[in-house]
């Protein structure tokens, strides 16, 4: 999967109490599903394995993934869930009434409405402990009900969506562990350095790395990590992008764009610029259609 395409969309998110000894076995559902047990206790079942449920566990289900809740017998436990695709499927003609369908029976699963799983393996059970309650808050503002959107409901679902992307990022970042996923420092960084940029303030390499207390040495080793590039690459890249932008479009010149994009000289623009593009500002200009 494109990561461009990555736009995780909740279809349902509510807080699910088990009435004594209930059972909810066998569930394959749609989309992929994440469960906080937040009070009481039970089972749960997956791949085979079966997993006391009690308070501070944390649940992920790939679509399609079977799996069972049950509920004990004295003090039934209580889940906060939410089901969610990692980007939108259209489910609406097959079942019209819920936007977040379970199927019960494996026989009648339709395996081409099922989402599309994370690309990278994320962990399936997990304890976050004393952490509870702020993730709870967190997937609870994204509460939802199970049905699709319509005009009545589409600015509650719009409101939901914003929140659940706020979860679904600590979800990722938790989960990820930063195996596959830039460090958060480094993306908050990185819009500091843009403005800067833009802006004109002075670059001082040495003053970012100190904002994230590491020494000047980690914090290349962890940009690189994060994005790819050094920090010099990053910010060449990033000026040379804008002044594409202006060749393209704008009336200005050459040296007015150097100086724009704070360029010590129009020969050092053009210099870089040749090197991150293969072409001259000029040729570049010229290359491109009116």
């Amino acid at each position: 999967m494109h990561f461009a395409q990555f736009h995780p969309y909740v279809y349902y998110a509510t807080k699910y109490p088990f009435y004594r000894g209930q059972t909810s076995c066998n569930r394959y559902v749609y989309s992929s599903s994440i469960y906080f047990v937040t009070e009481g206790k039970g089972l749960f079942r997956l791949r085979g394995r079966e997993y006391v449920a009690s308070p501070g566990m944390m649940v992920y289900v790939e679509p399609g993934q079977p799996h069972d809740w049950i509920a004990d017998d004295y003090d039934p436990m209580t889940h906060v869930c939410c089901y969610f695709d990692w980007r939108y499927v259209d489910r609406t003609a097959a079942f019209k009434d819920v936007a977040g369908p379970i199927c019960y029976d494996r026989d009648l699963l339709q395996e081409e409405l099922l989402g599309d799983g994370f690309p990278y393996a994320l962990p399936e059970i997990t304890d976050v402990g004393a952490a509870l309650p702020s993730w709870t808050d967190l997937l609870q503002r994204s509460f939802i009900s199970n049905e699709h959107v319509n005009e009545r409901t589409f600015l509650r679902s719009l409101a939901a969506q914003s929140h659940f992307a706020e979860f679904i990022q600590h979800f990722l970042t938790f989960s990820l562990q930063e195996s596959h996923i830039p460090d958060p420092r480094i993306g908050k960084l990185l819009a500091r350095i843009d403005a800067d940029l833009l802006s004109g303030a002075d670059i001082a390499l040495e003053r970012y790395s100190a904002s994230l207390g590491v020494s000047r040495g980690y914090f290349f080793d962890l940009f690189k990590r994060s994005t790819g590039l050094s920090p010099i690459q990053y910010m060449n890249q990033f000026r040379i992008g804008r002044a594409k932008e202006d060749l393209r479009s704008s009336n200005l010149s050459i040296m007015q764009i150097a100086d724009k994009y704070h360029f010590s000289s129009v020969h050092y623009f053009s210099r870089t610029f040749r090197k991150y593009t293969g072409k001259s500002p000029q040729s570049f200009r010229q290359s491109e259609p009116d």
